[in-house]
């Protein structure tokens, strides 16, 4: 199949426009809605077609809660890491959606799945985690173009996670995700308007 111009424009501002969500209102997201992120993380490529990413939908509040006493334990230790001019500029930054997005999903990565049959990761087994990244970046893009914000909380110690969520042998905590409505748009990512850090260009080295 062959794309317009105008599709690859469209698909240049999505890009452009993906951000790292941290303020969220509180309206749910409509199922059909979801079913379509589903469909559109299970395109994702993946070796040997391995399909390794688990999700768990987490509604429960109790298990919030849990996921949110991890991250401010690990956001503590992680301040306490910088000298005393950094951290007042880290304590500043909104790390993570956790208290007002509608859905969370806890997602792993299964290290020994049947489906592929060890096809192309006998030599790089972690082109299995890969495979769950692009699953995730997969659903970041389509949640884009619902006009729904997505934001990964990476301050998160991973056993403690498999452990609050009892996951099977060979699961391995991958990411946390925020899902909603933003709370408002805004063509600065965070970390360029705090000042914290700014994008560096990719470079292709030729050799």
């Amino acid at each position: 199949m062959n794309f317009t111009s105008d599709e690859a424009e469209t698909l240049s501002r999505i890009l452009k426009w993906r951000r790292d969500v941290r303020h969220f209102r509180t309206d749910p997201v409509p199922e059909p809605i979801l079913l379509g992120l589903r469909q559109a993380m299970a395109a994702a490529p993946s070796v040997g077609n391995a399909r390794p990413w688990r999700v768990i939908r987490v509604k429960d509040k109790d298990l919030r809660a849990a996921v949110r006493a991890i991250f401010e334990r690990c956001n503590a230790d992680a301040a306490a890491a910088y000298d005393d001019a950094t951290r007042s500029e880290y304590l500043q930054l909104k790390l993570a959606g956790l208290d007002a997005a509608p859905e969370h999903l806890a997602v792993f990565t299964e290290t020994d799945p049947e489906a592929g049959r060890g096809l192309g990761r006998r030599t790089m087994p972690e082109t299995l985690h890969q495979s769950t990244a692009m699953a995730i970046h997969t659903l970041w893009l389509a949640a884009r173009a619902q006009n729904l914000g997505l934001g990964m909380v990476s301050i998160l110690e991973p056993s403690a996670v498999e452990t609050l969520f009892a996951v099977p042998d060979g699961w391995e905590f991958s990411a946390y995700l925020c899902l909603g409505w933003p709370e408002f748009t805004d063509d600065t990512p965070l970390l360029h308007r705090t000042g914290w850090q700014e994008n560096q260009p990719t470079e292709w080295v030729v050799r």
